[in-house]
């Protein structure tokens, strides 16, 4: 469906093309009919900020909120795997269910990053789509409330993706993502300490997922291009 391509663009890094899309983007939640009136209520003042919002400071909540964060990062086997081997399995898998289902990664980002994802899963039908959101259902229900926690209107995508995955918030695994320290953004020297901490191991990573203490068509695809300044996650 449709909206799994707007869900991924609405997670993309803000450009002057997703701020000019954000229309038929819009336009394209409603026609899907995949989210109801209340669903696209608590989406609107993320598309507000989005359509009308200074590009700059849009630019840098981004980087502060999943660039700079481990807890919030959305390449999802950062929150299970950490830089653990296992992760590197996880992601030859993930490439060939694309490559099997037609998709030829040409971006940067890694095959586990939510926008790449729910890009692939726009081309899939319904019941599959749910099918792999609910395998990362609990890693979606941590971000949800972590991003509730920083009050950011970027909550109600993954609010809207735990809906569409029927996730779980209370299972075993929810809580133990959960119960990871948020990181701060604004605090640099901690942050360098926790990236400098990630290490590759060669088993099971203790610290996996938690720090260390002009149509329509047109427009929605391919996904906008990152700004190459950008800072790297």
């Amino acid at each position: 469906m449709k909206t799994f391509k707007a869900f991924s663009l609405l997670l993309s890094y803000p450009s002057a093309e997703l701020q000019e899309a954000i229309p038929a983007i819009e336009a394209t939640l409603r026609d899907d009919g995949l989210l109801g009136p209340k669903r696209m209520e608590a989406l609107a003042p993320l598309l507000a900020e989005l359509a009308r919002g200074d590009l700059y400071e849009l630019q840098e909540r981004y980087v502060l909120l999943f660039d700079r964060s481990r807890t919030l990062s959305l390449n999802l086997f950062e929150h299970i795997h950490g830089e653990s081997r296992d992760r590197g399995g996880a992601m030859v898998d993930l490439l060939e269910m694309y490559r099997a289902g037609g998709l030829d990664l040409g971006g940067t980002e890694l095959p586990d990053h939510l926008p790449v994802l729910l890009e692939y899963l726009s081309t899939r039908p319904l019941a599959e789509a749910q099918a792999v959101l609910a395998d990362a259902g609990h890693i979606l229900v941590a971000l949800a409330e972590r991003l509730t926690r920083r009050d950011t209107a970027y909550a109600a995508v993954l609010e809207a993706l735990v809906m569409v995955a029927g996730a779980d918030p209370d299972t075993e695994e929810v809580q133990t993502l959960l119960a990871c320290k948020d990181d701060n953004p604004e605090d640099l020297e901690a942050l360098d300490a926790v990236w400098a901490e990630a290490q590759v191991t060669f088993g099971p990573d203790p610290n996996a997922g938690c720090p260390v203490s002009r149509d329509l068509l047109a427009r929605m695809d391919p996904a906008p291009e990152r700004n190459p300044a950008r800072t790297a996650s």
